[in-house]
């Protein structure tokens, strides 16, 4: 049911936490959740006058809310430049939840750095944003790192020869492609934190069959009809689709490299729960190969 966010979360007092994509939908909902909680949230968006309606909107729900917009792209490496640049000067960083994303463009378009849409927004550009974020996430011990991936990345693979579908575009595809490499990143990050001792905890959840607006913004056409007419049926709340994600992000309870979302059939709906990961997710060779790409194209480094 709508709302089924509050309460969950467990005080968040004293702490800052910056949510991708947080205007509307999913990331929304998150941030209003947290800003229940307690939490310092900063909301980043594209859109100055929907961050501008989002704070507003939490602060007619939240007495005393502690939230702020920063304008941030993810489909722009010097937007993210300029995101790390500001928060420079806050001393710490709790948790980063790195939600924001576009979903099966029909066409195929690129990112200002010429990145595919889907794999430099929903992956690379969270995955630098994470990496000039360290210096602040590693100063506040235990903070953590989620990444929202989906059910698609169970049909998704990384297909290293065509990363940006150049010779062979497919809305599908790609997004299923950029949702098992924000997956595999999550548990990658994980190995390598346990490995070199940077004491991060990161998981990552999805929502299972969320009604938001992604649809309407992505595939459009048989699939947006097909979408609304199974939705009564399959589908729950925005705010239900962020109880899992919430859940990893916030619950004490949440192991370190794990993956959760809803527990009902098919990861559709339901409370949070251990979520399926499919063997192509899992392979570290895989994962140390796409982050070394991943660093290359982004010109950034964990170290």
């Amino acid at each position: 049911m709508a709302g089924s966010t509050q309460g969950e979360v467990p005080s968040q007092v004293g702490k800052t936490i910056v949510v991708t994509g947080a205007t509307g939908g999913l990331g929304f909902e998150m941030a209003l959740a947290l800003a229940k909680a307690g939490a310092d949230v900063i909301l980043t968006g594209r859109d100055d006058g929907k961050g501008q309606s989002a704070i507003e909107k939490i602060g007619r729900q939240v007495t005393g809310a502690k939230v702020n917009y920063e304008r941030l792209d993810l489909a722009s490496l010097a937007s993210i430049v300029d995101f790390v640049q500001r928060m420079g000067a806050r001393r710490s960083l709790d948790l980063l939840i790195n939600n924001a994303g576009v979903m099966a463009l029909p066409r195929r378009q690129v990112t200002a750095d010429g990145f595919e849409m889907q794999f430099g927004t929903n992956h690379l550009g969270h995955f630098a944003l994470t990496a000039m974020l360290m210096p602040l996430l590693r100063r506040t011990s235990g903070s953590r790192v989620v990444s929202v991936s989906s059910l698609a990345h169970r049909t998704g693979f990384i297909d290293f020869d065509d990363l940006q579908g150049e010779r062979l575009y497919s809305p599908w595809k790609a997004y299923g492609q950029s949702k098992l490499a924000c997956l595999m990143f999550a548990l990658e990050f994980q190995r390598r934190s346990d490995a070199a001792g940077w004491n991060l905890i990161s998981n990552a959840a999805h929502p299972g069959f969320a009604r938001t607006n992604l649809f309407a913004s992505g595939p459009g056409g048989l699939l947006s009809l097909a979408t609304d007419f199974a939705a009564p049926f399959l589908a729950h709340s925005a705010a239900d689709g962020a109880r899992p994600i919430l859940f990893a992000a916030t619950s004490l309870e949440a192991g370190q490299g794990t993956y959760y979302g809803p527990g009902g059939f098919g990861e559709l709906r339901g409370a949070p729960a251990r979520a399926l990961i499919m063997p192509q997710a899992r392979s570290p060779a895989m994962a140390a190969r796409l982050w070394n790409v991943s660093e290359k194209l982004t010109g950034t480094s964990f170290e």
